[in-house]
């Protein structure tokens, strides 16, 4: 498992992709470590307000290089986009040397590992500055035996429609919102963003195959004294690109409840093969099957996003889904989580 150091002066890179859905890391960083941000590093969109990127950015800089940012005492970079590949864009890479060379530490969620770069890993040493590969998988190998089965805490476990639909903000808002009402609720941090946020957990999309499942089941048993855990989803388990990692975490965990992520207008997946989403009430039936192989379980309710609608139209639509549905609906950040939670059982 990461553990990440307590960093408390964060600096998030962005290069040219500064935005909710293209520097999702970052838009969450700024959501729930906002007070550990002090500042974004994007030369295209230097000087201008970050909440014409980002609204609920706290009114942090957007500045175009390290040097502009020297008098903000940063003790990490954090690579705040989560690309498909993985691979460090070529134009961020001169911000990531030069943090290094200051002796910033540097904090990656990407595919492609920074500490096995020569030039960057030289210039760590030299700097005395230390490089965190978020999805360097763990040194230990467990293959799943259902043990998940054993703890005494719920085991609530977010599922998509899609990849970035809002899986990791949904279980973040419920875990804070059990904690509000005296419950001792914890979250599983399964992604790289998650892992930041918490300070510790694995990303799962980079454990080798057979342990995967075997490396969230780990992560459940830490937490089997709680009274409730949710663990933070992954991809879909329609799409061909990341139908594996969901099913990993569907066994791995042996969660009695799933809550239904999807995103207010989606309706074909965002990576290729770009095919149309199949209708909520067969992936509904599909995560319910394939849970129920190791472990009985049922989509409690759907948080949906509706993050760029109206207030009207998002109304609306959270009505209609539930028709159609038969379940609770609600979006986390617009209504809050009572109504899912109480789905869930927790008052």
């Amino acid at each position: 498992m990461h553990t990440l150091p307590e960093y408390h002066r964060l600096l998030l890179l962005t290069e040219g992709r500064l935005g909710v859905y293209t520097s999702k890391t970052a838009a969450v960083l700024l959501r729930y470590r906002a007070s550990d941000v002090v500042g974004v590093l994007d030369a295209t969109a230097a000087g201008r307000n970050i909440q014409e990127f980002i609204p609920w950015a706290p009114p942090v800089p957007i500045l175009p290089d390290l040097r502009s940012a020297a008098h903000l005492r940063p003790d990490a970079l954090v690579v705040g986009i989560a690309p498909v590949g993985g691979a460090l864009p070529p134009e961020m890479r001169p911000a990531v040397l030069a943090a290094l060379q200051a002796g910033i530490d540097v904090i990656s969620g990407l595919h492609s590992f920074l500490a096995d770069d020569p030039e960057l890993a030289e210039a760590a040493r030299r700097g005395s500055a230390r490089l965190f590969d978020l999805r360097r998988p763990p040194p230990t190998r467990v293959v799943a035996s259902a043990q998940a089965l054993t703890t005494r805490c719920r085991r609530v476990l977010t599922v998509g429609s899609d990849c970035n639909v809002g899986k990791m903000v949904t279980a973040l808002e419920l875990t804070l919102a059990a904690r509000q009402r005296g419950r001792d609720a914890r979250f599983i941090a399964t992604g790289q963003t998650g892992i930041m946020v918490a300070g510790q957990g694995i990303t799962i999309d980079a454990c080798i195959a057979d342990f995967a499942a075997g490396a969230v089941e780990q992560m459940v048993l830490q937490s089997a004294d709680a009274d409730i855990c949710f663990i933070e989803g992954q991809g879909s388990i329609a799409h061909p690109g990341f139908s594996g990692v969901t099913l990993a975490l569907l066994h791995g965990a042996c969660p009695q409840d799933l809550v239904l992520v999807h995103q207010l207008g989606r309706t074909r997946y965002k990576a290729p093969p770009h095919a149309s989403l199949p209708p909520l009430k067969q992936l509904i039936a599909a995560y319910e099957q394939l849970a129920g192989f190791v472990c009985p379980a049922r989509v409690a309710a759907v948080a949906l996003n509706t993050l760029g609608h109206a207030e009207q139209e998002a109304r609306a639509a959270v009505r209609e889904l539930e028709d159609e549905l038969g379940l609770p609906v609600a979006d986390p950040l617009r209504d809050g989580c009572r109504r899912l939670l109480a789905a869930l059982g927790v008052a």
